[in-house]
């Protein structure tokens, strides 16, 4: 054989050895062609992936909905008792609660990611997980603009940009119209009651404040210093909110409802005085929508917004 026809052998071969490389990285998952990138997660950290994360536990039933409305549902193998939404989400594996985590079931899962709410887990369980080499990412949104960003960054380290892009603006434009519409709303001062006993409330860094603040509410303890602090009966008297806010625990209230007969409520009937009570602007929430760092809390920014609308109504 020539030297000219060795050559071109040599060149068609070549050439179809590309040409199988190209089809073949073609048919490969975008994630599995994809570089390594680093994530900075909400403790500052910055977390390495080498390829998006496909076996993912979440450790609070916000972070499973932030995870789902990223589009990384079919990534979940593990999470908490109460992760109940999207429905999907009941069907997967659970390996503890707010006070526990079962360390090694969630080994067991192989979990390529653990994403973790920060003021849920102990950090002993964590460091246990950590100490057997699984990566973990932390999330706890604290504003509203920061929740559509929190589906963005999932999104980048699930491989699933495009879906978490458009759920993000999703949630952007329900925000940007509830601020347009209550920009200038009359301001009505709210005492949000997180629990009965003790009695406890919030303060200016929790997200349930940027909810009030966004529907022209005014948080009477957003100056305290503790993110839920401990407070009497006599400070919310002395104070004389124009509403009480509190997260129902019936599933029957779906956004919000004006509630003056409901249980959380008994303190405060016995002061009549207040304006509150006067009026009747004591309304139970949705407490899956208003509790949760999840998306779920646009639906939570609605009810509130309505129901400090009904408020003004009732106050005139």
């Amino acid at each position: 054989m020539s030297g000219a026809l060795v050559r071109a052998c040599v060149a068609m071969a070549r050439g179809l050895a590309v040409s199988a490389a190209i089809a073949m990285s073609a048919m490969l998952p975008t994630h599995a062609r994809a570089a390594a990138f680093t994530a900075i997660d909400d403790s500052g950290r910055s977390v390495r992936f080498e390829r998006p994360a496909e076996r993912v536990v979440t450790l609070a039933p916000g972070l499973t909905e932030l995870v789902y409305a990223a589009g990384g549902g079919a990534t979940l193998v593990g999470t908490t008792a109460l992760s109940d939404y999207p429905p999907p989400a009941r069907r997967v594996a659970r390996i503890g609660d707010a006070s526990r985590l079962d360390v090694e079931r969630v080994l067991a899962l192989r979990p390529d990611l653990v994403i973790v709410w920060q003021r849920g887990a102990t950090s002993r369980e964590l460091a246990q997980l950590e100490a057997a080499g699984v990566r973990l990412f932390h999330l706890e949104p604290r504003r509203l603009a920061d929740v559509p960003r929190a589906v963005e960054r999932l999104g980048v380290v699930l491989g699933q940009e495009a879906a978490a892009s458009r759920a993000a603006e999703g949630l952007r434009r329900r925000l940007e119209r509830l601020r347009v519409a209550h920009a200038m709303s009359a301001p009505v001062s709210v005492f949000y009651q997180v629990w009965q006993q003790p009695l406890m409330t919030i303060n200016g860094q929790h997200l349930i404040d940027d909810v009030i603040r966004l529907c022209g509410g005014r948080n009477v303890f957003s100056r305290l210093a503790v993110l839920v602090p401990v407070i009497s009966t006599e400070a919310v008297v002395a104070i004389d909110p124009q509403v009480i806010m509190t997260a129902s625990e019936s599933s029957n209230v779906v956004a919000w409802a004006r509630a003056p007969d409901d249980a959380a409520f008994d303190t405060w009937r016995r002061h009549a005085r207040l304006a509150a009570v006067r009026h009747g602007t004591m309304y139970a929430l949705n407490g899956d929508a208003i509790s949760r760092q999840g998306p779920r809390i646009v639906d939570g920014a609605e009810a509130v917004c309505a129901a400090l609308d009904d408020a003004r109504r009732l106050g005139r």
